[in-house]
């Protein structure tokens, strides 16, 4: 903070972060409201405390090693070198406490380490934690009400400290391996929270297999109704609202691009650290909400459910490229992505009997994958990111400049990283050895029963305890 300027920019960055986790707060109290709509009355306690216990455990786990694994593993396997030094972001550090700067205590700090992460280690921390909790929730949603506790939190566990944040590490800093070699580009993490959600929570459907009575006797699908529709409603709109803080959590809010001794070019920069405007991604969000609605409500005949779910899905889409899209661009590519997603969904749980409760594996994985790849077309020849150390080496190309370019090989690649190579497969692995143990499903009996029962008393009590039809035809079947 050698300038009253440079001082105040600190001073903002902390508070801007500061202020953008608690706006993403939502998206947790909307899948949480979301997720209870969607349980039937016997499983919505346990469908709550689910998703509830992947806060403390996933802070915990992020913060004993998950944030050092982003900031340590950013050149992959070894692909553009080894392990980074970090030592800001291990949990014995002086700068995961609190610290007011000047020098450092430690010998494996520097003063340029104080000097930058005394006041916005935690912050960021913080940022990244959240989406770390978002990844773990879209799991949650698409295996309600038929997964153990423990399995769950095992899985969140590694989706969230592990899995997830090796791909934000590769794909989503400014010096991760995918970013400096491939040119990929990803600004509000199409591919690096959603498609990797999408894949891990196909890997654990495989696995779990279908709740009692969704498929009958020759294979047909039967519809799940909603336990309300107007807790889905609240907590879509909660998460629309949430989204929105997480855009804002993934710029810089200001940064001298310029800096040089000639010239000061004070701007916003997407996470890569390359210019854009809070104005630009603003339009864009919205126009992506708008296309997702439209399509949602129009292929779903207006059903309430995958109209809200296609306003998601819509900014899904798009938010690989939204820091760059033209609005009209970013509408169309919400619009065309949630009609395939839609499609696909009912596809794939005709063909290969996939019970996704929430259809999170189409509104996330499916939107994020297409919304990487129509990235990589639509902004080809942009910029990536700075360049970090010899900009030659890049496999698909660079810009005049030197700086890595977005190409369509390297997002399609990229694509593929995060949906199958850290989404499905360690997660398939893990769901095969949980389930090897009987530690994944619950009994047949206990999820007919309800796995609220026995456990939790009735949430509603002054209501009718008359059973549905469809729970009564359920329990027909198994006699």
């Amino acid at each position: 903070m050698d300038t009253d300027i440079g001082g105040l920019t600190v001073i903002f960055t902390e508070f801007y972060y500061w202020v953008t986790v608690v706006m993403m707060f939502l998206i947790h109290v909307g899948f949480c409201v979301y997720e209870v709509g969607a349980s039937r009355r016997k499983n919505l306690q346990h469908t709550l405390m689910k998703n509830t216990m992947l806060i403390p455990v996933i802070s915990v786990t992020f913060f004993l090693f998950g944030w050092w694994l982003y900031w340590g593993t950013v050149n992959g396997p070894w692909i553009n070198g080894g392990i980074s030094v970090a030592p800001f972001a291990t949990p014995w550090s002086e700068l995961m406490g609190t610290h007011m700067g000047g020098a450092p205590v430690t010998p494996d700090l520097t003063a340029g380490d104080t000097a930058l992460w005394a006041r916005v280690n935690g912050v960021f921390w913080a940022a990244f934690l959240l989406f770390s909790w978002t990844t773990a929730s879209i799991i949650s949603g698409s295996i309600i009400e038929r997964v153990k506790t423990q399995a769950f939190l095992i899985i969140a566990t590694i989706v969230g400290s592990v899995t997830w944040i090796i791909d934000a590490a590769w794909g989503w800093s400014p010096a991760g391996w995918m970013v400096q070699l491939m040119g990929y580009h990803d600004a509000y993490a199409s591919g690096v929270v959603h498609a990797i959600a999408g894949g891990s929570a196909l890997a654990v459907l495989i696995v779990l297999g279908p709740r009692i009575g969704k498929f009958g006797p020759n294979g047909e699908v039967r519809d799940i109704p909603l336990h309300n529709p107007w807790l889905v409603t609240i907590g879509l709109f909660l998460i629309y609202t949430g989204f929105w803080g997480f855009y804002a959590a993934c710029n810089i809010p200001i940064i001298d691009i310029d800096a040089t001794e000639e010239a000061v070019f004070l701007s916003a920069t997407n996470i890569y650290l390359m210019p854009t405007t809070l104005s630009a991604i603003t339009f864009n969000f919205i126009l992506s909400l708008s296309g997702g609605l439209m399509v949602g409500y129009m292929v779903s005949k207006a059903n309430p459910f995958w109209t809200y779910s296609g306003g998601l899905a819509g900014v899904i889409s798009a938010s690989a490229g939204n820091d760059l899209y033209h609005p009209i661009q970013a509408f169309i590519v919400a619009a065309v992505c949630v009609f395939v997603a839609y499609k696909m969904h009912y596809w794939v749980e005709r063909k290969f009997k996939i019970d996704d409760a929430v259809g999170a594996v189409a509104v996330h994985g499916y939107c994020g994958f297409f919304g990487v790849v129509i990235a990589g077309v639509l902004l080809w020849g942009y910029p990536a990111a700075t360049p970090s150390g010899d900009p030659g080496v890049a496999w698909f190309g660079s810009t005049a400049e030197g700086f890595p370019a977005i190409n369509p090989i390297g997002n399609f690649l990229g694509a593929i990283i995060m949906f199958w190579v850290l989404g499905f497969i360690p997660i398939y692995i893990v769901a095969k050895i949980l389930s090897a143990f009987g530690m994944l499903r619950v009994p047949a009996e206990v999820e007919i029963a309800g796995l609220d029962v026995g456990k939790y008393t009735d949430p509603y009590p002054n209501f009718s305890a008359a059973e549905p039809e469809f729970e009564r035809i359920q329990r027909s079947q198994q006699k």
